[in-house]
């Protein structure tokens, strides 16, 4: 499988700014983009919000302006851009206005910057339009000074990867003059706007702010240049650190650390401290998490999670161990109370009393939490409630045995205790350890205090002994809890870690593209036990879905593979993002799908089912991206390997062609020349050369014809075997049968030498493919004709060797030289021996029979034949005679 580079043509983005409504952007905008039209630039107005304003309804004379997408729903038709229509038209730029605006329901997504950042892909250059108020790192500066929090937002990001800010700026009291007027609100809105934001000192804060961003912006170019020439001096950057919470204003501390490391250009880290009690988190506080982490990933926040239950300690340990220089905190203005341990901030600067720590407070005092058991609902176990009902009743019985044998009430007290352990360490949930506890002290009090079998005490000292009892029970129930769910997290996380490793082990070890597929995915559902979908990429797109379905699941529903699941996989695909449930983008989808890449390049798509699923938690997410992304440098390593061998395979045929071109050019013009020569002979002096000349020019044709030819089979043969495409037809064949048929195509030179052959069994059978065989007995037989003398002794002999059949060739001529040994099978090698006949061969003949009998699952080799002489040796699988009765 092939993955697709993403496309790397890339639009230009234009941002028209300004620090309030009505100061011009759409103008500008509008004014800019008619100038190019003017050049000859394809210009579309994509969607316009004129407000009614003359002056900019002018501007869109003479503009192709595109129909919005209607969209209905809660008894109300919204207009919205239309990007699918606008993607298909293409145009060079695009108009839009108002980059923060939200869009309605039913959108691919939910934001219009999205939008934009789609079209920046496609290749379209667009100019767009937005407010100060809209920058999300300026939201808390802006609210406190106009008093209005406004909703409609875009990452830092997005304004920072501008290729031009351009700010349009007018005078405060002109900007007010013009509300005057009615040139930016009707009469009933421009009262009010007069009132919550038109105010010359307002106006004037947000202009200076305007006016600040745009200069950081318009140097930020210069910086990044200075910085890629001194990357060298990258480690010794500020490292900004911002802890996660699920509180509503970590989200200020989030959006001031990220203006500190714009400040500082320095890294900027969100770390996330999971504890036991992360789990019992309430639905609300969950998605206020995975709001902030959102909006710390948008904000270009580089996302760790850590686990413990110590959360100073934990972050104290990440500043240590990552080079943190700043760490950013929020504190509300609740006070502690009494006896309360130190918070947060305070252990944090005792531990790492050497790193800048920033309190941000709160603009507004946290809601004090309200204490409760499980933040989970509650609801009572009928087997816990009988194993706290046993326990209790077991304590009662021994505690009777100890006062029979006049036992103190000191041990009877141990023995309830030493119950309300063992009960938190068998129930579920802290409500049935209270419970425990409160049972205890009341079954203590009314078995084993006088007056007995009554709540009522006699002796005064009694109600210190309850209490204590009763702070020592729920004590050591609280402690054995936490640590058996700290044990429990322990073993999660050991268990998720355990998976993580075994991923990379198991994808270092896949072979080939569809096994890391299916490593990736299995190890997937391991570790969320979820559904997991993966389309492949092909080269006509994505492939058919292949599903992984999770444990003891039953059929998976049709709807998370149909048409509209498709085309979000196929969204990713083409854009290299993430899209589907839990994200802004397809966000009705029953998936959340994420691009398995390597660089740019997209190898597959992996979709998670989150249907009636709860969302994945922040650690989760982050394994999950780490294992995808071994997955892509698997896929990446894999296709590097495989065009590596491509690179070796070709690299080999062009030795191959340029070794035949070589030996075409020299060794194959000796023969041709003598033909040709011989034959020109014979045509011109037939009548003058005698019958004996002439049988001796015809001998010389016909040798060096059958030269030609022995060669070009082995060339036929050598390409056969190079491309793979030879075909065995192994059947059981004697091999005495085979030796007789070889004998007969040897060289017609061969009745100048003694030829004999030596099987040790008239029944010796081997499995072989009888017509290549041949061919190496013939090519074995011909060498040891063409390189020994006349008159030598060439033996041909075979027998068993244990599972194989032994075949050798061996004569007494001069031997071969230990060093030609080595390299004799080599393709093309020929160390410099001249035959017999002073004619040169390609040295083809050797190789083919490596090949041939390597393809037979056989071994071939050569030693010395003493006294003298050679022996080619090579092994067959045997094959057992079948009898028939």
């Amino acid at each position: 499988m092939e993955g697709i580079p993403a496309e790397k043509k890339r639009g230009k983005l234009n941002i028209f700014i300004g620090y309030a409504p009505g100061v011009g952007k759409t103008y500008a905008m509008l004014s800019s983009g008619k100038e190019e039209q003017k050049d000859g630039i394809d210009v579309v107005a994509g969607f316009i919000e004129s407000h009614d304003r003359p002056d900019t309804m002018a501007l869109l004379e003479g503009l192709e302006l595109l129909p919005p997408l209607t969209i209905s729903g809660a008894g109300a038709a919204n207009q919205e851009f239309d990007l699918d229509h606008a993607l298909q038209r293409a145009p060079d730029l695009l108009l839009l206005d108002d980059l923060g605006h939200t869009n309605a329901a039913g959108c691919r997504h939910k934001k219009r910057y999205q939008d934009v950042e789609e079209l920046l892909r496609a290749g379209i250059h667009v100019y767009t339009t937005i407010n100060i108020q809209q920058i999300e790192s300026l939201t808390d500066i802006v609210a406190s000074i106009t008093g209005i929090s406004v909703h409609e937002r875009i990452p830092d990001s997005v304004f920072d990867s501008a290729d031009q800010v351009k700010l349009v700026d007018i005078e405060p009291d002109d900007l007010i003059d013009r509300l005057h007027k009615g040139k930016i609100y009707r009469s009933d809105e421009a009262e009010r706007a007069q009132t919550q934001l038109f105010t010359r000192e307002k106006l004037t804060a947000l202009r200076e702010i305007a006016l600040r961003s745009t200069a950081r912006q318009l140097n930020r170019i210069a910086i990044q240049i200075s910085e890629q020439a001194q990357r060298e001096e990258y480690d010794t950057k500020d490292h900004i650190l911002v802890c996660l919470s699920p509180a509503v204003s970590n989200k200020k501390v989030i959006r001031t650390a990220a203006r500190m490391a714009e400040a500082f250009h320095g890294r900027f880290t969100a770390l996330f401290v999971e504890t036991p009690e992360t789990m019992a988190l309430t639905p609300k506080d969950k998605e206020e998490l995975r709001g902030n982490l959102r909006l710390a990933e948008q904000l270009g926040a580089q996302i760790a999670t850590v686990y413990g239950e110590d959360i100073p300690g934990q972050i104290a340990e990440y500043v240590k161990t990552s080079g943190v220089s700043k760490i950013v905190l929020g504190r509300s203005e609740n006070k502690k109370r009494g006896l309360a341990k130190s918070n947060v901030v305070d252990k944090l600067t005792v531990l790492v009393p050497n790193i800048e720590t920033y309190i941000i407070p709160y603009s507004q005092p946290s809601s004090p939490r309200k204490f409760h058991l499980n933040a989970k609902p509650l609801y009572l176990s009928a087997s816990d409630i009988a194993r706290t009902t046993a326990i209790i009743a077991g304590c009662t019985i021994i505690g009777l045995c100890f006062q029979y044998f006049g036992l103190k009430e000191a041990n009877i007290v141990t023995v309830y205790i030493l119950g309300v352990l063992l009960n938190a360490m068998i129930t579920k949930g802290r409500l049935y350890s209270v419970f425990s506890s409160v049972l205890s002290v009341l079954v203590f009090n009314f078995f084993f205090t006088e007056p007995y079998f009554s709540l009522r005490v006699y002796d005064s000292g009694y109600p210190v002994t309850f209490l204590v009892m009763l702070a020592a029970s729920f004590l050591t129930s609280t402690l054995t809890m936490r640590v058996r769910d700290q044990a429990r997290e322990s073993a999660q996380k050991a268990y998720r870690t355990e998976v993580l490793l075994e991923t990379s082990r198991k994808l270092q070890q896949a072979q080939d593209f569809p096994a890391i597929i299916d490593e990736t995915a299995h190890q997937m559902v391991k570790l969320l036990n979820r559904t997991v979908i993966f389309y492949s990429v092909q080269q006509k797109g994505l492939s058919a879905p292949v599903i992984f379905p999770k444990r003891d699941s039953g059929s998976i529903p049709a709807v998370y593979t149909d048409e509209n699941e498709r085309a979000v996989a196929d969204w990713v695909y083409k854009n290299n993002k993430r899209a589907g449930a839990t994200t802004d983008t397809f966000f009705g989808a029953h998936c959340l799908y994420h691009a398995v890449r390597g660089g740019d390049t997209v190898f597959a798509v992996a979709a998670i089912v989150m249907d009636q699923e709860e969302p994945l938690d922040v650690f989760e997410k982050s394994l999950v991206i780490a294992m995808l992304g071994e997955c892509g440098l698997a896929l990446e390593k894999e296709r590097l390997n495989r065009q590596q061998q491509e690179i070796i395979m070709q690299i080999r045929q062009e030795q191959l062609r340029a070794n035949l071109l070589r030996a075409i050019s020299h060794d194959l013009r000796t023969p041709l020349t003598s033909i040709s020569g011989n034959a020109g002979i014979l045509i011109g002096n037939s009548q003058v050369l005698s019958e004996e000349q002439k049988k001796g020019l015809y001998t010389d044709i016909y040798d060096d014809s059958m030269w030609l030819i022995n060669l070009v089979e082995n060339l036929l043969s050598i390409s056969r075997i190079e491309n793979g495409s030879i075909n065995l037809n192994l059947q059981a064949e004697l091999i005495e049968e085979v030796i007789s048929e070889a004998l007969q195509h040897v060289n017609r030179n061969s009745v100048k030498h003694k030829i004999q052959t030596n099987v040790e069994d008239d029944l010796l059978m081997a499995r072989v493919d009888s017509r290549l065989i041949v061919q190496v007995l013939i090519n074995l037989v011909d060498n040891a004709i063409k390189y020994t003398q006349e008159g030598s002794c060439i033996t041909l002999s075979a027998r068993r060797d244990g599972q194989m059949v032994l075949i050798e060739v061996s004569d007494d001529g001069p031997g071969i030289s230990d060093e030609a040994k080595i390299r004799l099978f080599e393709m093309f090698y020929t160390g410099d021996n001249i035959r017999g006949d002073g004619r040169r061969g390609l040295g083809l003949g050797l190789a083919l029979c490596k090949s041939i009998v390597n393809a037979h699952g056989g071994t071939i080799g050569v030693r010395d034949h003493f006294p003298k002489g050679t022996i080619f040796y090579f092994t067959l699988q045997a094959a057992e005679v079948s009898v028939y009765e």
